[in-house]
């Protein structure tokens, strides 16, 4: 439990690489581990777009096609990042699992939209944590951010099926000199503060007054 606390808190966000490449059989290692993740009915819907070399610059070249955009971009060193790993979720794969006869009760089998959650990015976020935790733990920097609405031109510049839905993107790399993020700044909030036992009118230590006349107003 000590060495996966001490993951937990050494792993940021890194936006600067060396030129050092991430060796094949690592990648492959920390990609095999980080699939082991829960997932909904053991649905398991993930598969990961790996790209280098000059498949990182078209991706680069896809999300920013202006050059000017890539010029100005505030973390120059996220750019030289030698391996992007795109993990990618199907959301019908869901549906199929749960039209099975084991799951068939549920309901879910129906469609997507029979989802109240839909779980492929609940399951999706647990693989990105893995590979976020086993890549501090190999020493590796990495780097999580959204496609946003670049998700469909990715999709076509890698022939990435249309029932797949990118989580978001991975940079890897060894991690250079690095200034934070601005949000890095922000503070965490106290362990009391989102803790409730029992009620949400109850903090962890019991004694939450304030909150306790607020929900007792509303009921």
């Amino acid at each position: 439990m000590d060495e996966l606390a001490r993951l937990l808190s050494a792993r940021h966000m890194v936006r600067r690489y060396t030129d050092e490449p991430v060796a094949e059989d690592l990648l492959q290692r920390l990609l095999d581990l980080a699939r082991r993740a829960p997932s909904a009915g053991n649905t398991q819907p993930w598969s990961f777009l790996v790209l280098r070399d000059d498949d990182v610059d078209r991706y680069w070249a896809t999300t920013m096609p202006a050059p000017e955009a890539r010029s100005r971009f505030r973390w120059q060193g996220l750019l030289a990042a030698p391996v992007l790993v795109v993990p990618y979720v199907c959301p019908d794969a869901y549906a199929d699992r749960y039209g099975e006869a084991d799951k068939a009760g549920t309901g879910l089998g129906a469609g997507t939209d029979a989802w109240p959650v839909p779980y492929w990015w609940v399951d999706g976020g647990a693989v990105v944590q893995n590979l976020l935790l086993l890549a501090t733990a190999a020493g590796l920097g990495a780097c999580l951010f959204g496609q946003f609405d670049h998700e469909d031109a990715v999709r076509a510049a890698f022939g990435v099926p249309e029932d797949q839905r990118a989580v978001g993107t991975i940079a890897l790399g060894w991690p250079a000199p690095d200034e934070p993020g601005r949000s890095a700044g922000r503070p965490r909030p106290a362990l009391d503060d989102v803790l409730h036992h029992g009620s949400w009118a109850v903090s962890s230590s019991g004694d939450d007054a304030g909150s306790w006349q607020v929900w007792s107003r509303q009921t």
